[in-house]
């Protein structure tokens, strides 16, 4: 079923009679997103968002014949819903759903009963039911005593003149709002309501089944919105637009996983999804998605990031862009892990980009292959501007990084191609602060360049105030950053904190351990039960060392206990030597075995 994303025409009055339609019925039209296109968005979004809610109160000017069953607002409010209630059956919900939706749609009931009462005030029944109540009457016949009948049976046929066959209050009681729903309704009615309430439930399955991944729904459609700095094409468009309705209403786009709060939305964005037939079309799209690597579980985290896709035919939009990375040498399986991080790589604009990127590539002297290798592992950067890119090689080459260097860097952390040029300089002013030249930070950059995408209040002063909250000298720290950046990037309280209270449980005191940490700093990135247990239960039991050995020779933790400490300390044991740990696994094999050995290989004995 070959569909578009499109847009109902807004600014013009719907068809009076919408026959049979189709997906491709109504003409595409872009929605301008306003990062790119600073046009007013349609009206259907403008339209301020009517309160839903309360009892339904009567008039306190109704006739007689309008409080004849009741002058209680609560039994008004009751009355219109068991109406409504009763135009869904008649339009062939079951009694279930139909009191169900009924119970969900007050704005609409409120507005039959706002109709009833007013044509009560003005004692205009016999206008009404010559021209809209005359399409009402049961086998051609018209109701003409209108002021004989109760509330509710007025609230019923004024439901039945409107002609939207109970789609109104469906849509309503899935959070639309009523002034949309009347403006979707007629686009969408003639699939007929037993099959829209069936579409309703469908849709909120596959999309919302599963909250374990609401979270990482809500993260990254954050992140894709920061970090796209490209012409939005009209698929984008329309998912902006959609994710600036969520980002204006409580939580964001953070709850973009959660049904109660994005479905409505996601309604009012895309009404056509309504029209697409779970047979022909969204079951067979889950099955391929399934096919290419999307589990099940996680159909929602590409659905709702990149709604279009639901629109899209299988044969003729999603399998030829796929084909379009295939030919960039991005196999499918990894094509199926980027759709879970990055769905905009089926957007016509993110797959334009990619080439702007690989010429761009060509140009920088760097591989096409070094590209694909990023790209797998952040996507994003397809949706990044050649310009953005640009001006961070840029500040890598004032930094004295080689385009040699550049490669390695952007192949483990691809997403500093992502930053602002303002984020980067935070970064470098940081380690200026501490007194580094621009040499070392370059260097720095190089060995692990994860520090450069990272931020500095939350994550790189935080970690320094904590060093230095734990007694290690502010004098120390550029030495101790120098030689083991990567400590920057440890979590605190599940790697920091725990391998320092370890220390000090075995009967370390914090000045031995702050001596460690300056003398062999990658110290706090160990394992405590795959490295320093280990290595500390040999060292005191079959070594019969004292802890302050460690505190002398920190780096003893770095060699391979089976590898290089066992080995060493049988040859020695055997020779009745005594030995510092220095002396034992400071000098290479060849050193090693001719000090000790006499010969200028190092024999491993057998234990």
């Amino acid at each position: 079923m070959a569909t578009a994303a499109a847009t109902l025409p807004l600014l013009h009055p719907p068809v009076p009679k919408p026959a049979t339609l189709q997906l491709h019925a109504l003409p595409p039209r872009t929605r301008h997103h306003p990062k790119t296109h600073p046009h007013p968005l349609p009206l259907l979004f403008l339209l301020p968002r009517r309160r839903r809610g309360g009892p339904i109160a009567a008039s306190p000017t109704a006739t007689p014949s309008s409080t004849s069953a009741s002058s209680s607002p609560s039994y008004d409010a009751c009355e219109a819903e068991a109406a409504v209630a009763e135009l869904l059956r008649e339009n062939g919900a079951s009694p279930a759903d139909a009191a169900a939706i009924a119970a969900r749609a007050p704005a609409y009931a409120a507005m039959l009963a706002d109709g009833v009462r007013e044509l009560d005030e003005l004692g205009l029944w016999a206008s009404w039911s010559s021209g809209a109540g005359a399409r009402v009457g049961r086998g051609g016949a018209v109701e003409m005593d209108m002021g004989s009948l109760g509330f509710r049976r007025k609230v019923y046929l004024m439901g039945r003149s409107r002609r939207d066959p109970g789609v109104v209050p469906l849509l309503e009681s899935v959070g639309v709002r009523l002034s949309s729903a009347k403006l979707i309704a007629p686009y969408v009615a003639a699939a007929g309501l037993p099959v829209l309430i069936d579409r309703v439930k469908f849709l909120k399955e596959i999309l919302f089944s599963s909250s374990d991944y609401a979270t990482i729904i809500g993260r990254n459609a954050k992140r894709m919105m920061t970090h796209l700095s490209i012409p939005a094409d009209d698929a984008l468009q329309s998912t902006l637009s959609f994710f600036e309705k969520m980002e204006a209403r409580y939580g964001g786009v953070s709850m973009l996983g959660h049904g109660d709060m994005s479905f409505p939305y996601l309604i009012e964005s895309f009404p056509m999804l309504l029209l697409c037939s779970e047979d022909n079309h969204l079951n067979p799209l889950i099955d391929f998605l399934e096919y290419i690597g999307i589990p099940k579980p996680r159909t929602s985290s590409v659905l709702l990031l990149f709604p279009p896709i639901i629109l899209s035919d299988i044969e003729n939009d999603i399998k030829p862009r796929i084909h379009e990375w295939e030919k960039a040498g991005i196999e499918q399986e990894y094509i199926g892990r980027m759709l879970l991080k990055y769905p905009w790589i089926l957007s016509t604009g993110v797959i334009e980009n990619y080439r702007r990127i690989l010429s761009f590539f060509n140009r920088k002297k760097i591989s096409g292959a070094v590209l694909g290798i990023a790209a797998k592992s952040w996507p994003h950067i397809l949706g990044c501007s050649t310009k953005r890119m640009n001006s961070i090689l840029e500040l890598f080459d004032d930094l004295g990084i080689s385009k040699k260097m550049v490669v390695p860097v952007i192949t483990s952390s691809p997403q500093l191609l992502l930053r602002r040029p303002n984020e980067f300089l935070q970064i470098v002013f940081f380690f200026s602060e501490m007194g580094f030249d621009k040499e070392t930070v370059g260097k720095i950059l190089c060995r692990s360049p994860e520090i450069f995408a990272s931020n500095v209040e939350s994550t790189l002063k935080k970690k320094i105030d904590f060093l230095v909250d734990f007694g290690v000298s502010k004098h120390h720290l550029p030495r101790i950053i120098r030689k083991y950046p990567e400590i920057l990037l440890l979590d605190i309280n599940h790697t920091l904190l725990p391998r320092m209270n370890y220390l000090l449980e075995v009967g370390l005191s914090k000045k031995d351990v702050r001596s460690m940490i300056f003398r062999f700093s990658p110290l706090l990135g160990y394992s405590i039960e795959l490295v320093m247990k280990p290595k500390l239960e040999f060292l005191l039991r079959s070594m019969k060392k004292p802890l302050k050995a460690v505190v002398e020779y920190p780096r003893y933790f770095s060699y391979s206990l089976e590898g290089k400490i066992k080995p060493r300390f049988r040859v020695l044991q055997s020779k009745n030597i005594e030995y510092s740990l220095t002396d034992m696994l400071a000098k290479n094999d060849e050193l090693f075995a001719e000090e000790y050995l006499g010969t200028g290989v190092l024999q491993k004995p057998l234990p």
